[in-house]
């Protein structure tokens, strides 16, 4: 669990900010989950590549934090893939003990497999068309009511598919 090369190693994590990907349906259930979750550490969740993750990080690679869940620390602490999954456990109250044992030798193997797993159905989802909801195509998510097709307008009353 510790910070990526060049972060402030050894400094306190007093809050967290979580870049997931905003198109990606198994991200926005874990950022939902999440939410819902009683936290030691604030977390703050904050769609990846987004203009407000750029403008708060501009030293990350932008591009990479869609691909690999990243936790940014408020010391600057930077975790990815399961690193950062465990540190986000330990904020949370009702997993900070699994978060620990996530940080042995024997726990980051497991962390490490279950990183894994969520990458390879990510990739299955984009392979196969599983990820059908996008905003490039006009999907918009709206939390409470999940994905809303927004679509090219409908000044005349008549939208794009009914023409």
């Amino acid at each position: 669990m510790a910070p990526a090369p060049g972060t402030t190693a050894g400094a306190p994590v007093r809050r967290l900010t979580v870049l997931y990907d905003a198109e990606c349906a198994l991200c926005t259930h874990v950022r939902d989950w999440l939410l819902r979750q009683p936290r030691l550490v604030p977390l703050e969740l904050v769609p990846a590549a987004s203009e407000e993750a750029r403008r708060r990080f501009p030293g990350l690679d932008h591009g990479a934090t869609l691909d690999e869940v990243t936790a940014v620390g408020d010391a600057g602490q930077v975790y990815r893939g399961a690193a950062a999954w465990v540190v986000v456990l330990w904020a949370l109250r009702r997993y900070r003990r699994l978060a620990h044992r996530l940080s042995t030798p024997k726990g980051a193997w497991l962390a490490r497999g279950a990183v894994l797993a969520a990458a390879k159905w990510r990739g299955g989802q984009r392979q196969w068309g599983g990820n059908g909801y996008r905003r490039a195509d006009g999907w918009v998510y709206e939390p409470g009511l999940g994905w809303i097709y927004a679509g090219p307008g409908c000044a005349d009353g008549v939208c794009g598919s009914e023409r």
